[in-house]
């Protein structure tokens, strides 16, 4: 009885597919992971947004229409934030946008925070 292994180039082509299904289970993996930190960076800086506007509710603020800036701390991390009011067809009530920033003068805000108060 003869014994018989696999050729070379048989386990070339085995190491090759593997190769490729290894390189796509990274790719996934990290693309995954990427996802994962922007989710908890958008999370935190809509808290950030959150808290500024129960802070202005809280002190009965009527926001002017130029922009008010401010820095935060929250887990760990310092964020930047700015809002300003918008007026309304009603005097009664004001549009207030709210950004943060997780640099003081990065492009884009990582959220962008829309509302409405009234007095």
């Amino acid at each position: 009885m003869k014994a018989r292994g696999m050729t070379l180039l048989e386990v070339m082509v085995a190491l090759a597919v593997f190769a490729i299904a290894g390189l796509a289970v990274m790719k996934t993996a990290s693309e995954h992971l990427s996802g994962l930190s922007y989710l908890e960076q958008k999370t935190l800086a809509t808290w950030v947004a959150e808290n500024q506007l129960v802070q202005l509710r809280l002190e009965q603020k009527w926001p002017g229409e130029s922009w008010v800036e401010g820095e935060s701390e929250l887990a760990g991390s310092k964020w930047y934030w700015r809002y300003r009011g918008q007026p309304t067809q009603d005097a009664n009530f004001r549009l207030i946008e709210l950004e943060v920033r997780d640099e003081a003068k990065g492009p884009n805000p990582i959220t962008l925070l829309r509302t409405y108060i009234n007095k």
